[in-house]
């Protein structure tokens, strides 16, 4: 998992069926302290309450999303991303 933060949200009028239902939004890596560590991609709101400007913690595995979504380990999912909690504080040291 990785923090990210949240640029905004992606509106499609087409996309994949795995989709449907889903909010989207563009993420952007961060360090603790809130620096960009890399580039932006597209994740899955699975708690539906991040917003832009929110710090998420996001899941980039693909067995674990699936199991979030309950889908069978073989199951083919086109969701490589996910937001899985809304980060309230990061405390280093």
């Amino acid at each position: 998992m990785i923090l990210c933060k949240v640029l905004g949200p992606v509106v499609s009028t087409e996309k994949h069926p795995a989709f449907a239902g889903l909010k989207l939004l563009v993420v952007q890596p961060v360090d603790e302290q809130g620096a960009h560590t890399g580039r932006s991609f597209l994740a899955v709101d699975r708690v539906a309450q991040a917003g832009t400007g929110d710090t998420v913690l996001v899941l980039r595995e693909g067995t674990g999303i699936r199991q979030l979504f309950g889908m069978p380990a073989t199951a083919k999912l086109p969701i490589r991303s996910c937001i899985v909690g809304v980060v309230d504080q990061v405390a280093t040291g």
